[in-house]
This record gives C-alpha cells, sequence and structure tokens, in this order.
C-alpha cells in the first residue's frame, strides 16, 4: 500500500471537537489530487474483483470516497445518514455512542438481496456507528457485506475493531 503520501498529508487538528481529541482531518486528503488517487487506487485493488454492486456510504465524509468507489465498481451508491435527512420511508437503527444515542437510517428499497454491499467510512475509532450500519444493512440480507475505512484508528482503549468481529474489514491506513 502507498500510505506514506496519504500519512504525510493528513492534517491532525489538537483539541476538537473535545480537548483531548486528536482529530484526524481527511479533507486535506481529499484536496490533494495526489491523494485522492492513491485512496482510489488502493480501495479499487481491494474491490474490483469482489462483485460489489452496491456502495454505502455514511454521512458525511464517507460519502466522498465511497461515491467514487461505487462509480469506479459500476456500483450504485446508497447514502446512510441521520434521522430527518432522506425524503421518503427509510428503514433506521438506534445505536449508543459515547455520549448519548443516535439513529442511522436509509431508504427502505435501497438495498436488494442480491446485492453485494461494500460500507465505507473515513475512519473506524470506537466502532459504534460502522456497527450500526451494518446491522443496518443486513436487515436488507444482502448476500455478503464489506467494510472499509480509509483510517483505522489503533489508539489503546478505542477497541472500534473489536466491536465488528466476524466482518470483512479493509483499511488504507493504520494510525
Amino acid at each position: 500500500m502507498n500510505t506514506e503520501i496519504l500519512l504525510k498529508n493528513l492534517r491532525v487538528i489538537p483539541n476538537f471537537p473535545i480537548p483531548g481529541i486528536q482529530f484526524q482531518d481527511v479533507s486535506t486528503l481529499f484536496s490533494n489530487a495526489e491523494c485522492l488517487q492513491v485512496m482510489r487506487d488502493e480501495a479499487m485493488q481491494m474491490y474490483k474483483d469482489k462483485g460489489i454492486t452496491k456502495v454505502v456510504g455514511l454521512e458525511s465524509r464517507g460519502f466522498m470516497l465511497g461515491s467514487i468507489m461505487a462509480s469506479d465498481l459500476n456500483a450504485g451508491f446508497v447514502m446512510a445518514r441521520k434521522p430527518g435527512k432522506l425524503p421518503g420511508k427509510t428503514v433506521s437503527i438506534e445505536y449508543t455512542k459515547e455520549y448519548g444515542t443516535d439513529k442511522i437510517c436509509m431508504v427502505e428499497d435501497a438495498i436488494k438481496e442480491d446485492d453485494v454491499v461494500l460500507i465505507h467510512d473515513d475512519l473506524l475509532a470506537t466502532g459504534g456507528t460502522i456497527k450500526a450500519a451494518i446491522d443496518l444493512v443486513k436487515l436488507f440480507k444482502p448476500k455478503k457485506i464489506y467494510v472499509n475505512f480509509i483510517i483505522e484508528l489503533t489508539i489503546e482503549g478505542l477497541h472500534g475493531r473489536d466491536k465488528l468481529q466476524g466482518e470483512e474489514i479493509t483499511t488504507l491506513m493504520r494510525i
């Protein structure tokens, strides 16, 4: 993997959104054409032969690379969003976060049972949101689910990957 250029261009913002958090700002990766191409190429290498028919991007940073991957894979793109952000009938899952509860929603007919789904988000930290997204996608009973991140935080105490036991997970870089 060509992660050196990504690590070099990743901006870290200390104490955001709260004191003690080292926010991994992927916007610098998307604004750099070379980084964007590296992310695209690496993701395509991982998934080009998996038969992906739908890519689910998590709001909102998962929309960017997720939609690029969907286009490159000749797959549909599905948005997983917060309540009230999608038109029509939706299916949702409520989950617990570090500081309360939240919901994640998708349009009720977004995924079919014969779909092979790739769920994409920018960052794996504690794993709560992605676990909810996986559980939500499983309600649709697709043939297969893959999970991908740009960054996986391996900081002691986060244990995001531990919440995803049994899932097929890839990341472009681990920090």
